[in-house]
């Protein structure tokens, strides 16, 4: 399955990304993959992608990260409802409930 996903490329400390299509199966360090269509910079908040590209690799059927669906929703390309990236609190093992 092909995945449109970030892949970083920035030094320590200096994130910066790519937007690629890649196999789902490939790891995110791998170096490989089919095609560049954007980057993303987070410490100057930009992100550039090729809105014909991104559309033409999900018409065909490549599935999209939750972090690039939640970036290509705020651009205006796709529509939809952000999704929640943020893993779900659960209570610490340390902590019991006092009787």
């Amino acid at each position: 399955m092909l995945m449109i996903r970030l892949q970083r490329t920035g030094r320590k400390n200096d994130p910066q990304f790519r937007v690629v299509v890649t196999e789902k199966q490939n790891g995110p360090k791998s170096g490989k993959f089919l095609e560049v269509l954007g980057s993303y910079n987070p410490k100057l908040g930009n992100f550039a992608v090729k809105k014909e590209k991104v559309q033409e690799w999900i018409a065909q059927g490549a599935q999209m990260s939750d972090t690039i669906f939640n970036h290509l929703v705020k651009e205006g390309i796709i529509e939809g409802k952000k999704k929640n990236v943020l893993p779900k609190k659960s209570p610490s093992p340390k902590r019991k409930e006092k009787k």
